[in-house]
């Protein structure tokens, strides 16, 4: 079995991967994809800490947490594939115009 400090090390490292592509990014997709970087690493240290303490109950929550999060994924596509039919861009910048 994996040690707990392995697997939070990875999740830690995937959070500031995912909190600097945030901050850092100017497209929508690379926003999309790191707002699932985050997503991912707050599941993966969950489950770590489920298995840790031989919980199932946050594995459930993991589950409806990855619903979630697909379902996000699919509204956040399907506003930028709007976007694109609009401006013919993706940038965040162009989100404006979406509004009227």
């Amino acid at each position: 079995m994996i040690p707990l400090i392995y697997v939070l090390t990875v999740s830690l490292m995937m959070f500031t991967v995912g909190l600097y592509g945030i901050l850092t990014v100017k497209g929508g997709i690379r926003l999309l994809i790191s707002i699932e970087i985050l997503v991912n690493s707050a599941n993966l240290n969950i489950v770590a800490w489920a298995v840790n303490i031989a919980d199932s109950s946050g594995i459930m929550f993991v589950l409806l947490s990855i619903a979630i999060a697909a379902a996000e994924a699919a509204i956040g596509f399907a506003i930028f594939v709007a976007l694109y039919r609009q401006t013919k861009g993706i940038g965040l910048k162009s989100l404006m115009d979406l509004r009227w």
